[in-house]
């Protein structure tokens, strides 16, 4: 691959609130257009919000803003954090924590680390495309499986494959777990909204490569579009789908729409479906989640579905999928703090050096 711009970018840097960033750019046909933002972390185990839904304290993610480019993304509006905007910017300007791997191994090495859990993919994909450039998940992966510490992993891609044997050496010495994300198999639906990823057929496929290996794998079938992915016959065949990829557990999550990614949501709305507009008003009048008694009907569709085909409910997701809970919130944190310090999805404070 050839990369332009080598050297530290000024105005990166005063973006981020930092002179050590350097912003690349290279010419490849699946990358143009993207900008890479290289920082240097001063932490990467980020603590999860107490008021979260989610079962789970501590995530890790080394990038921000996410080249899947899903219009529904509820992490769009971190990006707001550092002075960009929530739509093209989050899915073309990419923050890459170069030192992840290194600062993780610190970090575990602590006295004061007890060792919980620790969950990856929760903000944005960690095996989005640029990990196929940046390979930050096989030392982070390394240093968890050196520590024997627990973990978790949700993608929508299929990278994870080529880091197969790290995850079955962990899975000998801890408790590893990974969840595809599928919220359908409409092939023109994924196309419009999730362009940047894997097909859904691709995703299932990984999951009955990563069952056949022994690595315990569910999906969570997120999310269930209104009016356009929720009619019974299209619920049946996607879990018809996730329980013939052998997966363990299926557990839907209905599509919310929280700032920034509504408003990213609604503007595609408008451009492809505009009679539905004012059903989506109707339905998310209420704030950013869908009324309770849709997500009730939703979630138990699915199970009855899952139990028709073998395949039950995440354990670990089934109280946040009856709550309508789907990753960790932000919370309303400023657009930079400082010193350069901006606010993490995990609600706590990263510095980028």
């Amino acid at each position: 691959m050839r990369w332009d711009g080598l050297g530290a970018d000024d105005s990166a840097g005063a973006l981020f609130g930092t002179s050590a960033v350097t912003s690349r750019t290279f010419d490849t046909p699946g990358f143009r257009g993207i900008t890479f933002h290289e920082v240097r972390a001063r932490s990467i185990l980020n603590r999860v919000p107490a008021g979260s839904r989610m079962r789970f304290d501590w995530t890790v993610n080394p990038y921000r803003g996410c080249s899947h480019a899903c219009v529904y993304c509820f992490a769009r509006r971190t990006h707001s954090y550092l002075d960009l905007d929530t739509g093209r910017d989050f899915d073309s300007q990419i923050v890459v924590k170069v030192n992840a791997p290194e600062l993780l191994r610190q970090e575990l090495a602590s006295p004061r680390w007890r060792g919980e859990h620790v969950a990856m993919g929760t903000n944005v994909d960690c095996y989005q495309r640029a990990e196929g450039r940046y390979q930050l998940m096989p030392g982070i992966l390394g240093a968890l499986r050196d520590r024997a510490n627990p973990f978790s992993i949700l993608t929508k891609g299929s990278l994870i494959l080529r880091d197969l044997e790290l995850l079955r050496d962990a899975a000998r010495v801890t408790s590893v777990s990974v969840a595809l994300s599928v919220g359908f198999t409409d092939g023109g639906l994924w196309r419009d909204v999730e362009p940047g990823t894997p097909s859904p057929e691709t995703r299932l496929a990984v999951c009955r490569t990563l069952a056949a290996n022994g690595i315990p794998t569910s999906v969570l079938m997120a999310p269930v579009l209104p009016f356009l992915s929720d009619s019974p016959a299209q619920l049946r065949a996607t879990v018809r789908a996730i329980a013939g990829a052998g997966a363990t557990s299926v557990t839907p999550l209905v599509l919310h729409l929280r700032p920034g990614a509504r408003e990213w949501y609604t503007a595609w709305l408008a451009r492809r479906h505009p009679h539905l507009l004012r059903r989506y008003e109707a339905l998310y009048a209420g704030g950013s989640y869908a009324p309770k008694w849709y997500q009730r009907r939703i979630t138990r569709q699915v199970h009855e579905f899952a139990a028709e085909f073998g395949c039950g409910p995440a354990r670990g997701f089934r109280d946040a999928a009856a709550d309508g809970a789907e990753e960790p919130d932000t919370g309303g944190a400023p657009a930079r703090g400082d010193g350069g310090r901006v606010p993490e999805e995990g609600g706590t404070q990263l510095t980028l050096m």
